[in-house]
């Protein structure tokens, strides 16, 4: 367990690697005792340091939603990350590469919430009339602490990714705006072009099967704290294509077929 001193500490660590672009060594390298629930306090305190410098929460992400990642990070369960409103860019963005440390693109759709979801059991159908829409959305995904520390070889632990906010830089927004009931969002698919070739496919039902399940799982990790999803919150459902390196001079185009296209260019 780490102590409120210890915790305050590495979310500092955390804010410096990402406002210098500087990573540095996994947290439980050097606290290798430390819990799931130091690592959320830990992610909690970097939070809070951005919004005491002037910024606000939007949503969430769902992470580690698929068995593929589940079995890679040695974890049976998902994560969550909190969005702040400077992790924002709308369609067709210009993002300086350079500006994040190992930037990754993650292919999902995002939930935009229409009323409060609170509950241990909320059901699929539950978030359905919850929902005011669904919308293409891509995660871009950094690592402030290195993924395999480049002098011991360490390899960063699912603790090490929950406190830095489960990897979270930013968020794409598609420009369309869809009921969740007038698709199959199981069968909502994307593709992932990177300079005009074609890099990841992938299916919204590698997300446990349906990606609302994720939102379930979120709202009943918040219901012991009495927290839940409020209007206007907008939550990625979790990603159903492997992470994507993005470099300076990538363009990204994603093709969600009916959905629209997400267009990022970066620099």
């Amino acid at each position: 367990m780490l102590d409120p001193g210890e915790i305050q500490t590495a979310a500092e660590a955390l804010y410096v690697a990402e406002q210098t672009g500087q990573q540095i060594k996994p947290l439980t390298l050097s606290h290798p005792d430390m819990t799931m629930d130091d690592a959320y306090a830990v992610q909690r305190a970097w939070v809070d340091r951005k919004i005491a410098g002037g910024d606000r929460i939007t949503g969430y992400k769902i992470g580690l939603t698929s068995r593929a990642m589940q079995s890679a990070m040695n974890i049976t369960t998902p994560d969550f990350g909190i969005l702040l409103h400077s992790m924002y860019y709308a369609n067709n963005s210009t993002i300086s590469a350079g500006e994040f440390c190992d930037p990754r693109i993650e292919v999902e759709l995002a939930f935009v919430m229409k009323t409060p979801l609170f509950g241990e059991s909320v059901t699929i159908e539950q978030v359905i009339d919850a929902t005011d829409y669904v919308v293409p959305a891509l995660e871009l995904i950094a690592a402030r602490s290195f993924r395999t520390d480049p002098e011991t070889g360490y390899t960063r632990k699912v603790f090490d990714t929950i406190a830095d906010n489960a990897a979270n830089a930013g968020y794409i927004v598609g420009d369309g705006q869809f009921d969740p009931r007038a698709i199959d969002l199981r069968w909502s698919g994307a593709i992932l072009y990177v300079n005009g070739e074609v890099e990841e496919t992938g299916l919204a039902a590698g997300v446990q099967d349906h990606p609302a399940k994720g939102i379930c799982w979120v709202c009943k990790r918040f219901a012991k704290h009495g927290i839940g999803l409020q209007p206007g919150q907008l939550v990625l459902s979790g990603s159903f294509t492997r992470p994507v390196m993005a470099t300076s001079g990538d363009r990204m185009t994603c093709d969600y077929g009916p959905l629209g296209k997400i267009n990022v260019d970066f620099t």
